[in-house]
């Protein structure tokens, strides 16, 4: 009972130093460290290993074994590394210069997709003019407009970066808007209660509590951040692997090529996983306060 007090008497004590409501983050000490655990298990790394593996015993079963897709096509996965084993002094700068595009288009939608989110967020009247806007901007064919851009801004990375943009602000946006739009009503109550001012009550409450939110579609746009690289490299000079793609595939070398995909897949996976690692440490009370699976 001693403790408890203390604790509601701190909690007091900080909103009356700050002015602004202190928004509890619960953490009870079983549900952090099942959070942990989770996370540091073995079976955290043992099972994507192991999807990994069947994911290759089925390409090597479809192409070796039972050959139902012409080499041509599909090539084995032990031909796809002998051709990535012997192009990598040609691939591996590729993905330093896809994965360079990937992550600089990533983090400018994530600013723009932010401030849109905000903006449309703060007032009904803004969401209602813009809103149509932007869907009718996402449901343009991003690939019918590679050859445009090239026209409208020119070579090199100015297209790449355009089209990762324009597929990627729109989950952002969207997420953003949504998780801003959303706060649980009793935090929002706590606000109202304690006479927060407007920017108090988003900093302190309304955008901690839409960052989950926010994640999601980050989550969501980084995928689509490799695609839109790949697909600007296509009608670009800059030798990212979407242009070592159409070189190879220009000349029937469909084995390097593919090896190039991988790649790419590779990357997606990494820079996923890159996000989700910031997730878990910026958002530590989302883990410890919802149910796990």
């Amino acid at each position: 009972m001693t403790e408890t007090t203390g604790t509601r008497a701190g909690d007091a004590g900080a909103e009356r130093e700050t002015g602004a409501p202190a928004v509890a983050t619960p953490t009870t000490a079983p549900a952090a460290a099942a959070a942990r655990r989770g996370a540091g298990s073995p079976l955290a790394v043992g099972l994507p290993l192991l999807g990994a593996v069947i994911a290759l015993a089925v390409w090597w079963l479809v192409t070796s074994v039972l050959e139902l897709v012409h080499p041509a096509s599909l090539p084995p996965p032990q031909a796809v590394w002998k051709s990535l084993t012997a192009s990598a002094d040609v691939l591996l700068p590729a993905l330093g210069t896809t994965t360079m595009l990937t992550l600089v288009g990533f983090l400018l939608s994530t600013v723009a997709g932010v401030l849109i989110g905000m903006a449309l967020a703060a007032s009904r009247h803004v969401e209602r003019m813009f809103s149509p806007l932007l869907v009718a901007v996402n449901a343009v064919p991003k690939i019918a407009l590679g050859p445009l851009l090239v026209v409208s801004v020119g070579w090199g990375e100015k297209p790449i970066l355009t089209m990762v943009f324009l597929l990627c602000f729109f989950p952002i946006v969207l997420s953003t808007a949504t998780g801003l739009t959303t706060t649980p009503a009793d935090l929002a109550e706590l606000a109202r209660s304690l006479n927060a001012s407007w920017w108090q009550s988003f900093r302190k409450v309304r955008f901690p509590a839409a960052l989950p939110q926010v994640f999601v579609g980050l989550k969501v746009a980084m995928p689509l951040a490799a695609i839109g690289a790949v697909i600007g490299e296509f009608y670009s000079d800059m030798p990212g692997l979407g242009y070592q793609i159409l070189q190879y595939n220009g000349v029937g070398d469909t084995a390097t090529a593919w090896a190039a995909i991988v790649l790419i897949a590779v990357m997606s996976i990494a820079l996923y996983s890159a996000l989700s690692l910031v997730e878990r440490l910026a958002l530590p009370w989302v883990r410890a306060t919802t149910s796990a699976r």
